[in-house]
């Protein structure tokens, strides 16, 4: 009697370590089990029976189907010979095995293992794997099961993580604490690079500080100090016909000014469509050694520039030196309401206010766009329109472009009144 009783607390052990071990390896992070075996022998060990799962899952299901079968068994025999009952005891056997496995050999040993996969992953990672081998057999017989069943259901096994899949575990990193806010804005900003193309970041054409072929040496140099810049595209009658690009390295010789025209000194541009990749543009200004693309629009006039630094800038933020006059876009000036410059990106402005971009029917990439498309005509200063819960007021134009709007919030009543 005593004997069997210390068989079945051996059989909800092998049925706790089974169970244990299941939720060990479904649950642990493989980054940071990776990280730990570039130190820890015995976690790259572990590393290499997670990433067998197929194997390592039909060995733990054969094991602990075999033990909760045999302990259910041997349940039965006891209790029917202790209530001396068939029936009662196997009621009774049912009831308790049932109760016990459900507690000591399930939710009390998956609970506890919850907790820290990676440390009894790595600490079970011996057993197991002696376990794999001497159940060889019959892993191969699963396996070649599953490749049946992958036939008959015709069943894909090309899966691949998407890029939304990928931003979704980003944020649930960060929400367990493994990376700061700052950490995850790099890495978002790092998977949705390769998605952003030239349109969306350039400088548009009435913003390009460039100077005629024809510009005197002494005017160029005073261009030069005035805006900080380091190189200026050089231009054929108008920015539409962008020649070269002159670098004020090249224009100094030693602490004077060179005596050579700019266009003996300027560099070739590079050309891109709007519709190029910044990835691809990166590679292509590395390649080319340069540091200045102008984007060309479909009549082959100049639809912007862009830097090197406007291409990390979508990767790090903004990048502020000395020579840049720091802008603030988005100025609270009283409860709910603020001074927004038009040149400011679209997206941002909608995430200021808590609306989706996606949600936005608009071709705008700026504010600037956005208004006009919303009013439908080039505006005036003092037009306004509501939008949503938005009641946006033009405030200052000049020369037809739009500069700034300021923005309030509307309650919710208030926006129904309106409408």
């Amino acid at each position: 009697m005593i004997t069997t009783v210390l068989v079945m607390i051996v059989l909800v052990i092998l049925s706790a370590y089974f169970s244990a071990t299941e939720t060990a390896f479904s649950s642990l992070n493989r980054t940071r089990l990776r990280a730990m075996a570039e130190k820890n022998p015995k976690a790259e060990r572990a590393l290499a029976v997670s990433e067998n799962y197929d194997k390592l899952l039909s060995t733990i299901l054969v094991g602990n189907n075999l033990v909760n079968i045999l302990l259910a068994s041997i349940g039965t025999i006891f209790f029917v010979r202790l209530l001396e009952d068939n029936e009662l005891g196997t009621t009774v056997s049912t009831a308790v095995i049932t109760v016990v496995v459900l507690i000591f050999g399930e939710i009390s040993p998956k609970s506890i293992v919850k907790e820290s996969p990676e440390k009894f992953a790595i600490f079970t990672t011996p057993i197991i794997s002696f376990l794999i081998i001497a159940l060889t057999p019959i892993n191969f017989l699963f396996s070649m099961w599953k490749k049946l069943l992958s036939k008959a259901f015709r069943i894909n096994n090309d899966w691949k993580m998407t890029s939304d899949e990928l931003l979704t575990f980003v944020d649930e990193v960060e929400e367990d604490g493994s990376i700061d806010p700052e950490e995850t804005e790099l890495l978002r900003s790092a998977i949705e690079f390769n998605d952003v193309e030239a349109f969306d970041i350039l400088t548009p054409r009435v913003n390009v500080e460039g100077v005629s072929e024809d510009t005197p040496n002494e005017e160029v140099a005073q261009i030069f100090t005035d805006t900080g810049y380091s190189r200026l595209p050089v231009y054929r009658d108008s920015l539409d016909n962008i020649i070269g690009v002159v670098h004020q390295k090249d224009f100094y010789d030693g602490p004077q000014i060179t005596t050579k025209p700019i266009t003996e000194i300027m560099q070739e541009p590079v050309y891109v469509p709007p519709s190029i990749k910044v990835s691809d543009l990166l590679k292509q200004l590395q390649k080319e050694k340069s540091h200045i693309a102008v984007v060309k629009d479909e009549y082959g006039g100049t639809k912007g520039i862009i830097t090197m630094e406007d291409i990390l800038e979508e990767l790090v933020g903004e990048i502020w030196d000395e020579h840049d006059e720091v802008i603030e876009e988005f100025i609270k000036v009283a409860e709910d309401t603020y001074r927004i410059k038009c040149s400011a990106d679209l997206g941002a402005m909608l995430e200021l206010f808590e609306f989706d971009e996606d949600d936005v029917e608009t071709d705008s990439a700026t504010v600037s766009g956005w208004v006009m498309e919303q009013l439908e005509k080039i505006p005036d200063k003092g037009d306004s329109f509501v939008w949503e819960n938005l009641e946006v007021t033009v405030t200052s134009v000049e020369n037809r472009r739009l500069m700034e709007i300021m923005v309030k919030v509307l309650p919710v009543e208030e926006k129904e009144e309106d409408e």
